[in-house]
This record gives C-alpha cells, structure tokens and sequence, in this order.
C-alpha cells in the first residue's frame, strides 16, 4: 500500500523528487508515485503433514495437532515463530518447576539427609502437588487443548496419546494426594500408602515440550535453501534517471523498462537485458553452476547474480514476482507442500494407529490390574501410561514430508525445481528420456559454423561480401551470416540493389560487386555452376548443415553453411544418462536427416522425425504403452502436450513459459546434465523417506510393547512413562534430524 511520506516525482522532470504527494516546482504537474506501490502481505499458515490445511493466524492442525507453520519462506531465519516462542517459554517454566520436583520426588536417592526424614509422606504429596501443577497445567494447557480439539474433530493424533496419558497421570495423583482413603489396598503399597505420580507427569510435560521446540527448531531449517536464494537479491538499485543521472531506489520501486547500472561486484536487481557494457556473471546461486558466463549487449542477466569486473547498463524486464528468483521460491515453496504418492503408505497407518494404541493402553491397565504385582492397579496405571506416551504417530507422519521439504530445496540451489513431491518419486524409476532437438539438444538459434573458398578466392572476402548482402534481410539464416562476419572481426558492408528470390535466396550489389547467395535453383536460374562445391555441400547437408553458396560477379566462389550448434555440455549429458542404463530417445518436427545427424553425433538411441506438435504426446503414449517409465524433455510451447502426457515432464528454463506449466521438473540453465542430478536427488531422497518410516515403524512396534510390559515376566523390566517422553520426543527429532542430511547429499 502507498504511504503519505512515499517519494513522489514527475513524469516530466524525473530529478524532482520529494516525501509526498504536490506539485512540480518546474512545471506545476501533480506529483506522482516514484515507486511500485508496497503490498502489505498477509502471512498464512499452514501444516507440514497436511498441506490442505490454510489459516490466517498461527495454531494447530485440527487434524494431526502439529503447529502450523508460515506458508511463504522468509529470508530472515531468526524470524518470531509464535509457536516456538511459546512452547520455549513453557518449557523453561516446566524445567525451572520439575527439577525440584523431582528432588522432593525423589529425594531418598540423592547422598546426605534423605527427603523422608525431613518431611513426611503427607507434606511430601503436598509440596509435590504444588510444585507439579504449574507445568501440569499451565505448561502442558497446549496440550489438553489439542487434545479436546483432537476429540472434536474426530480426529485422533499423537495429542490426544499425550493429552489423555498426562491428564490421567496428574488428575490421579491429584486424587490421591487429596483423598486418599477413597483407594482400595490394590492401589496401596507395603506401608499401607497410594502412590503419586507427580514427578512422572512433571517430567512428561518437561520432555515432550523439549521435544516441541527441538522439532519446530529443525523444521525452520528444512527451507534453509530457499532461505538463501532469498537473502540473494539485491535490496536496492541504481536507476538512471532520464537525463542520465543515477539515483539508488528500493528494489520495488523499479518498473519494466527501467535501466539500472551494476557496478562491479555487485548484484544484479532484477532480469533484464543487457544494453550497454560487457562481464562475466556469477550465475550459481541460481543454476549452480561455478563458472562466470560472459555477457555482453542484448544477453539476457537474471536477479541476484553477482556481476565480475565489468560495468553493465541493464534494461529491466521482470521485476517482483515475475522474476526468475521469485518464480522458483514459489515454484519450490508450492512443491513443499505437496504429497508423495508414497505418503499414502504413512496415512493409512496413522489413521489406525492412534485408536490401537488406546486399545493397547486399556489392555495393559486391565492385565495389569488383574495379574501384575502389587499394587496391581497402581503398575496397570503407570504403564498404561507409559504406552500412551511412547507412541508417536507424529515420527510415522514427518517421515515424508520433511524429506520432500529438504530435498525441494536442495534441488533449487543446484538449478532444479520439482513442481511437486510425485515427481520426486517417480524419476528415480524413469527408464526412458525423451529429448526435444531443437533448444534442448541443440541451442535453438542457428549460427554460422562453415565458410569455405574456392582456391584463390580469400574467406575473409567472401564473408564480408556475403554478411553485407545479407544484411538487409530479417530471415534467421541471414541474422546468423551477420552475427559469424561479427564474431570473426568483419566489417560488413552496406549493401545495394538488394533482392530477395522467394525460395531460392538473395541478390544484389556489395562494394562495387555483383553478389548472390542461395540454394542450387538460384544458381540454375543465373546459369551458375557450383562445380566441386556441389559435393562438398551434399556432404554439410549430411550432418545437418544449411548450405548457400556465394556467387561474386557469376563465378561460385565458395559456401556458408549455418546449422543450429549443438549445446557444448549435451554430449557429457548423454553419456551421463546412458551411464545410468537409460534410453535417450530425439522427438523432433525437423526432416530426418538432419535429425540422424545430429543423433549420430550424440550416441542417441532412437530418433522419432518429422513429427507434428499435436503428434509428440501420440509418440510419448506409444512409449507408455510399451511398457515404458517415460520422462519428456522440451521447451517449446510445441512440447507443452507431451510433457504433460510424460511420466515426468522437464522443461529447459530457457525455454518458454508454458513449457515450465506443462512439466514437472524444470531445469534453471536449460543444461540436460541437470537431469542425472535430479535422479541421484530423487534416488537419495527416496532412500531418506524409507529409513525415516523404517525407524517409525520399528520404534513403535518395538516400544508400545515394552511400555506394556511384556519384557517385565522375563527380565523384569518396566518401562517408565519418563523414559517414554523422553523416546517419544527423541523419535521426531531424529526422523527431522535423518531428513536434514538430504542438504550434504552430493548430487
């Protein structure tokens, strides 16, 4: 929104500016708004398990019970969390209380003058009652109302284990402490007393809240990728002024069409083109790749890439959202909060898992209560406890998103964006690549790659002569004769008389010539003969070349051949992918001899030519039905149905928007060696997620069961509800904890 105190200029004198709406002093114009108005951004909310899950404010999910966390990633990490805020006050409070507690509770263990012998037992259960019910009730009231919301929702969850086993224990020794002649002796000890259960209750809560904030902790680290893609951009610009004077602005404040200077060594602000100047450009925050790339007039800059030595005059063309950075924060935030197929596995079994627990709780107090030691009912309390406390459905219900979370991220600062998790899961099982030629494969503009002369005839000459004929044309073959006469330090003339033969090619006059370019029927048609060249130019054609031949007052005296380059890393990408045991396979529009060229050059394994853009999703299908695993590689609007139709859609981000729309993965360089890193990503995260629900299941199948009790006829062992909080805190931690080691994977 606009403030009173915004700068404010005129649209016909730029240098006067000043706080706030008024009038030129230079003309009497109304002042107008220097900048981009500021949008106030409402901050969501939303849960890591179940992403459905939007609200206005922080809370809890009424479906899991889990804190909800902001739904857009912020630079700043340090930023106030309300929940983590809350349950780090509450834990403090609670240790600050239990370690007493536990002293008085337990006192007879510590060396010198055992508790007994300072208080008695009645005065002991009183002090105890005090010290607990500060953490048993204010601490823990997160708890009992997430547990009342679990119970109103129908939905039950590891709060409703916590809720019901922290109550149960507290509001028992409650009882206990205050009428204690209402048990009967099976809740009596030797000495005739009913046991309290403060300190296990205190301790509970003390464990659990630790717990709470070591896990809010570590999920604010899971975007810690996306949080320094952020951090990257530049938060001001130095904007020339019409009259050519600088002046630096917020970042907001510069439109499309805005030029900016960037001085060396520092960040670009937005993406835009380069219009005046030359350097090289840290590109890596944003594709990952190491290596300056030299920019010069009319390259494209992306935001937040940091300029080498020289000064650059930059043309703004995406600012705010539109940019590059911003897409792919909120392509890989949107990613974030998608599912794996694979989670469905983790929500049947939560689904089920907390009323069995309940069960098995109720199970325990009864066989305890009739077959256990005495006290009977005190033990069949304590572990039945014990099993609400120990299991954590929350570990079975983090194992997979927290993976997908980390890997989103880690993917983004290598230059790979998944759109979202399913596409994760599924590349790593791909068995087939389906590549577009032209910008994929190759690099999608045409250039100049030979220029040969007959004998006697200098190759110098024949370009300048050549590039200044063509210059008046606007024909893509043409722009790429100009752009090689260029690079190779060529002055091209202007030329004269100039006419173009529909089909053929293009005559006219150059310093004081009479020159032709074109095909064979140009040279029919002025009695032309191209002689040992007519070979040679079969041969180019051969591997996928444009061939013209240059004419200079009738005699041929040589060709130019232009073909589409390939990019300098696809080999190293094919090689890379037929490593990995899979099939590389060219869907292209172009005639098939120039797709078998290019296929011969690069090892393909298969070529599908001269294919219609309404046909490549037909060929894609075909492959699918064969029994195929099919990832489409493209960037054309042209390849948008097949790479929907894939198993795996990857678009080139170089390529065009709805390219980027129709695919599942988009790779920032446009380099297809980002295709092996997105299957080792895919491969290791998946191995991440099984180890994660590897150790949930085998926790809770290990420890519900020692929580009952069934080690104690044996070996006599019990499973304190302390020791319980303590593992159940420890187990989502740990699956957190397992999902972070995605950032150190080498991809």
């Amino acid at each position: 929104m606009l403030h009173a105190n915004d700068p404010h200029t005129c649209p016909m004198h730029p240098d006067v500016s000043q706080p706030g709406p008024g009038g030129c002093p230079k003309c009497g114009m109304a002042l107008e708004p220097s900048g981009l108005p500021t949008l106030e951004t409402k901050v969501e909310w939303t849960c890591p398990m179940h992403p459905q899950i939007v609200r206005a404010e922080p809370g809890s999910c009424p479906v899991c019970g889990m804190a909800l966390e902001p739904r857009d990633i912020t630079v700043d990490d340090d930023a106030e969390n309300p929940e983590r805020a809350d349950m780090t006050r509450r834990f403090w409070l609670a240790a600050a209380f239990t370690i007493p507690l536990l002293v008085v509770a337990m006192g007879d263990m510590l060396p010198g003058a055992p508790i007994s012998r300072m208080l008695s037992p009645r005065v002991r259960t009183l002090v105890e009652l005090a010290v607990a019910t500060p953490v048993c009730l204010w601490a823990a009231w997160p708890f009992y109302v997430r547990f009342a919301q679990s119970l109103k929702n129908k939905s039950l969850n590891m709060f409703t284990l916590i809720g019901l086993g922290v109550s149960v224990a507290y509001g028992y020794s409650v009882v206990a402490a205050l009428a204690p002649q209402i048990f009967p002796d099976s809740f009596r000890d030797e000495g005739g007393e009913v046991g309290v259960y403060f300190e296990a209750a205190g301790v509970i809560v003390t464990l659990i809240l630790l717990g709470q904030v070591l896990e809010l902790r570590a999920r604010s680290r899971t975007g810690a990728a996306i949080k320094e893609l952020l951090g990257l951009a530049a938060k001001t610009a130095r904007r020339i002024r019409a009259d050519g004077s600088d002046e630096d602005v917020p970042l907001e404040a510069v439109r499309a069409g805005d030029r900016v200077r960037v001085r060396p060594g520092e960040k670009v602000p937005v993406d835009g083109v380069v219009v005046q100047g030359a350097s090289s450009i840290d590109e890596s925050m944003v594709t990952g790749e190491p290596i300056p790339v030299e920019k010069h007039e009319g390259d494209q800059v992306i935001g937040a890439t940091i300029n080498g030595t020289g000064m650059l005059i930059v043309r703004a063309e995406k600012v705010g959202a539109e940019t590059l950075l911003s897409r792919i924060v909120a392509m890989v935030a949107e990613a974030q909060r998608s599912r794996a197929p694979i989670q469905k596995l983790a929500d049947v079994v939560s689904g089920y898992f907390v009323p069995i627990v309940i069960g098995a709780a109720i199970v325990t107090f009864v066989v305890w209560g009739l077959f256990g030691p005495e006290p009977r009912m005190a033990h069949g309390l304590i572990n039945a406890v014990a099993v609400l406390i120990i299991a954590c459905p929350c570990a079975l219900g983090l194992a997979t998103p927290m993976s997908i979370m980390v890997a989103m991220g880690k993917g983004a600062s290598v230059g790979v964006l998944f759109k979202n998790a399913e596409a994760i899961e599924v590349l790593r099982t791909v068995d087939t690549i389906v590549v577009d030629k032209t910008g994929t494969l190759t690099a999608g503009r045409p250039a100049l790659v030979t220029v040969e002369a007959v004998q006697g005839f200098d190759e110098g000459e024949l370009l300048r002569a050549a590039s200044g004929l063509e210059r008046g044309s606007e024909h893509p073959l043409a722009e790429a004769i100009v752009a090689g006469a260029i690079e190779r330090g060529i002055s091209v003339p202007q030329a004269e008389s100039f006419q173009s033969v529909t089909g053929q090619g293009v005559v006219g006059r150059v310093a004081g010539h009479d020159v032709a370019l074109g095909n064979r029927t140009l040279l029919a048609g002025m009695g032309a003969s191209a002689g040992a060249l007519a070979e040679r130019s079969d041969e180019l054609r051969g591997q996928g070349q444009t061939v013209m031949f240059v004419v200079v007052d009738g005699a041929v005296v040589g060709i130019l051949a232009v073909a589409d380059p390939i990019k300098d890393n696809t080999p190293e990408a094919i090689a890379a992918l037929h490593a990995e045991g899979v099939r590389v396979v060219m869907l292209t529009g172009d005639n098939r001899k120039t797709a078998d060229a290019v296929a011969a050059t690069l090892a393909i394994d298969d070529v599908i030519a001269e294919v219609l853009p309404d046909q490549k999703a037909d060929a894609i299908k075909r492959l699918q039905d064969g029994g195929r695993v099919v990832a489409m590689a493209g960037d054309g609007i042209n390849d948008a149905p097949a790479l929907a139709q894939a198993d795996v859609g990857i678009a080139m981000g170089t390529g065009t928007d709805v390219a980027m729309e129709s695919a599942s993965v988009t790779l920032v360089k446009g380099d297809l060696r980002g295709i092996v890193r997105a299957r080792k990503l895919s491969r290791a995260t998946m191995a991440n997620i099984k180890q994660n629900l590897f150790f949930a299941f085998v926790y809770n199948s290990l420890g519900v069961p020692i929580a009952a009790g069934v080690a104690y006829p044996m070996f006599g062992i019990l499973l304190s509800p302390m020791i319980a909080a303590a593992a159940m805190s420890f187990s989502s931690v740990s699956v957190i904890a397992n999902s972070l080691r995605l950032r150190r994977v080498e991809i």
